[in-house]
């Protein structure tokens, strides 16, 4: 079983029918899937793998092998323990916002992921239309609802992750497995390198490295507005022995200001339904507070702790 592949260029041409429904089926019965012709330059894409590779190389890898989860696994090993690093993950990672601090020692490093950025906040939006015309929403619903109304104040950020070779891969997880708690989250993954497993049918399938495409998968907040239509998919990395796998992930999230709750047209009133049947209207921050604690627990538990705040 293999994740769907979707060509977004045909939404725009005969095509946009199958592929809107293509997208509809990847949002509802998977929560992953992952575009090809998304209308990223090939070109802005080669620069990214160039630019956070030599910028682990030069900025990050020394720092890695002298790190605590680096140090707790040698620590494992050499007990020759059954255990596994239960609270920690074999991942080297910094994250990318407008305002924050970037790397300033990669040779272009701040102006390609800058302009990649751009295209990819530019392709979330897209996304997330298709997404409100396939549930039946006014265009940039879900946009207004994470910018808390006609703004531009969602959150952008994008997580620049290397996944270094793991001696002894069975004994830590390179990301344990979560949810994501936002929005839309646009992966580029590893050409050559997998890792990534998503959860369906409680089997753990391969989201496989395809050169170039970017990974779709929906967090929380979609799965809320959505009424539960299109869930939030439980993922994970696995450590490898061999090949350091670069994850670019950018997340499309709603404004920790901004209200969530399931969209109106998607609630249906039914006899006697409870109020618990339903997902609880939050402010976002609210919920991100608790993410923090939970991250890698049941989600469930997290929408009913928010509802209760």
């Amino acid at each position: 079983m293999a994740i769907p592949v979707i060509d977004f260029s045909k939404l725009n041409g005969e095509e946009r029918a199958k592929t809107m429904a293509q997208i509809h089926n990847g949002c509802e019965e998977w929560g992953f899937f992952q575009l090809i012709n998304h209308g990223i330059p090939e070109e802005l894409l080669e620069r990214v793998k160039k630019v956070c590779s030599e910028f682990y190389k030069l900025e990050r890898e020394e720092n890695f092998k002298n790190s605590k989860t680096v140090k707790l696994l040698n620590e494992l090993a050499e007990k020759k323990s059954s255990e596994k690093v239960e609270h920690a993950d074999w991942e080297d990672v910094i994250t990318l916002l407008d305002d924050n601090e970037w790397p300033e020692n990669t040779p272009d490093f701040r102006e390609t992921m800058a302009e990649y950025r751009s295209e990819l906040k530019k392709l979330a939006q897209r996304i997330m239309e298709v997404m409100d015309e396939n549930l039946g929403l006014p265009k940039g619903f879900i946009k207004k609802a994470f910018n808390g109304g006609d703004g531009d104040n969602a959150f952008f950020g994008t997580k620049v992750s290397h996944y270094p070779p793991c001696p002894y891969p069975e004994l830590v997880n390179g990301l344990r497995a979560h949810t994501d708690a936002g929005g839309v989250i646009l992966l580029f993954q590893d050409d050559k390198v997998g890792g990534l497993q998503m959860l369906k049918g409680g089997e753990w399938i391969d989201v496989q490295p395809l050169p170039n495409a970017i990974v779709i998968n929906t967090g929380d907040q979609i799965e809320v507005l959505s009424n539960g239509r299109y869930k939030s998919c439980w993922h994970r990395v696995l450590g490898s022995p061999s090949g350091n796998r670069r994850s670019v992930a950018s997340f499309y999230n709603p404004s920790l200001k901004a209200t969530i709750s399931p969209a109106p047209q998607l609630v249906v009133e039914k006899e006697n339904q409870e109020v618990e049947d339903t997902y609880p209207e939050f402010v976002f921050g609210d919920y991100m507070s608790v993410y923090a604690e939970q991250k890698f627990l049941p989600k469930e538990p997290r929408f009913q702790a928010v509802r209760a705040k």
